[in-house]
């Protein structure tokens, strides 16, 4: 019987190495970044269309519950006074318009259950960086934020609402 104590050691021994312990976050990375390069691809190329966010249904494909309730909000005060939402342009890349010919995407993993995901791409020739902070919600991935930089400016869509 030393063959089989052994073996749950060895066993036992490659579950808790850190190889042993990181094929649960690549897979999560793996979601995480197919959730990401989904959203973008929608905006590559000439005439691509994005995403419309219009919608609260269209929101919560994308968004986590408590930003879309914002979201909502804000679009539903908008319309009663008659006005341009906050959100007035498109969230994902920073822009009203777009001419994208290709995305650098790279994830990593934060604490359970979150990731990041940084897109670095050229919009009408102006560099741009966006970082999704997602989380899961469920089993799936969900933007908890959204913050961008272009010509030196920096906002967070979260703190598009704090007024």
């Amino acid at each position: 019987m030393p063959t089989r104590r052994i073996l749950l050691l060895i066993t036992a021994w490659l579950l808790v190495m850190p190889w042993g312990i990181a094929a649960p976050a690549a897979a999560a990375d793996a979601a995480a970044a197919a959730f990401v390069t989904s959203i973008f691809d929608a905006y590559k190329g000439k005439d691509a269309k994005g995403i419309l966010t219009d919608t609260e249904a269209s929101l919560r494909r994308y968004f986590e519950p408590s930003l879309v309730a914002i979201i909502v909000k804000d679009q539903k005060a908008a319309t009663r006074r008659k006005e341009v939402p906050t959100l007035d342009g498109d969230p994902f890349v920073d822009a009203q318009e777009w001419e994208i010919a290709a995305f650098n995407i790279a994830v990593s993993d934060a604490p359970p259950d979150k990731a990041v995901a940084t897109v670095e791409f050229k919009n009408f020739d102006t560099p741009v960086k966006v970082v999704l902070n997602l989380v899961k919600v469920k089993n799936d991935w969900r933007i908890a934020d959204i913050i961008s930089t272009q010509q030196g400016r920096t906002q967070s869509l979260r703190g598009l609402f704090k007024h």
